[in-house]
């Protein structure tokens, strides 16, 4: 279980040495856009450190609950939905605040539902708040593939690609943080902890670090090609 905390260290950082080094050449991408790829590979890095030196776990029910994971989610899974709507704004003049919040309160009712259920000894109530979670993230689903791809309709079709290819990507990875959490130790227990832990390293590495570079490098192509501005 170490090894695979310690590598998902190794993986934030890495993630901030590129952020960073893009940052330097931004090519027309907003700064705003970099400070956000740049503060979840940090945010998410440290609290990982936390559970690699032997902290942020708790016991309950006779299984380990990790709520550095939580302490982590919290902050940057809103993130990753606020670079979203950034990317399906990117080239209108007026952003759609009150869409993002939207997002950003669902997301959050998601991952603190994950994170009670985590905590009950019950099993009724520790389904019942998952269930809430899940329902949480269909509402999350529901905002990107609703009214926020019909903003990013209105751009260039270029940026408009971006778009729905990003969400895509994000949406199928999302997909699997509900499924590893119920087929592992927090519900039917079909693997064990070093097995949850390293599936919770390799999908969030691919959700956030990857994640963040496939949005910011279609977006740094896009600029290349000076595509990033409404016709």
């Amino acid at each position: 279980m170490g090894f695979w905390l310690w590598f998902y260290v190794v993986a934030m950082a890495a993630g901030v040495a590129l952020f960073s080094y893009w940052r330097a050449n931004p090519k027309g991408v907003p700064p705003v856009e970099y400070s956000i790829a740049t503060a979840i590979p940090l945010w998410s890095g440290f609290w990982y450190l936390v559970m690699a030196v032997g902290g942020g776990r708790i016991e309950v029910a006779d299984q380990t609950t990790f709520w550095a994971r939580y302490a982590d989610w919290v902050v940057t899974t809103p993130l990753l939905l606020v670079a979203l709507s950034l990317t399906a704004m990117h080239a209108l003049p007026r952003k759609r605040w009150g869409l993002v919040r939207a997002l950003v309160v669902a997301d959050i009712i998601m991952i603190t539902s994950g994170f009670l259920a985590d905590l009950m000894e019950s099993r009724a109530g520790r389904y019942g708040l998952y269930a809430v979670g899940v329902v949480a993230l269909l509402v999350v689903f529901g905002l990107i593939w609703g009214p926020l791809r019909a903003t990013a309709a209105r751009q260039p079709a270029p940026m408009s690609r971006v778009f729905t290819q990003v969400a895509l990507l994000l949406s199928v990875l999302w997909v699997g943080y509900p499924l590893i959490w119920i087929l592992g130790p927090s519900g039917i227990g079909q693997f064990g902890d070093t097995t949850d832990t390293a599936l919770f390293v390799i999908l969030p590495i691919l959700s956030k670090v990857v994640w963040s570079a496939v949005d910011l490098g279609l977006l740094r192509r896009l600029s290349d090609r000076r595509l990033l501005t409404v016709a």
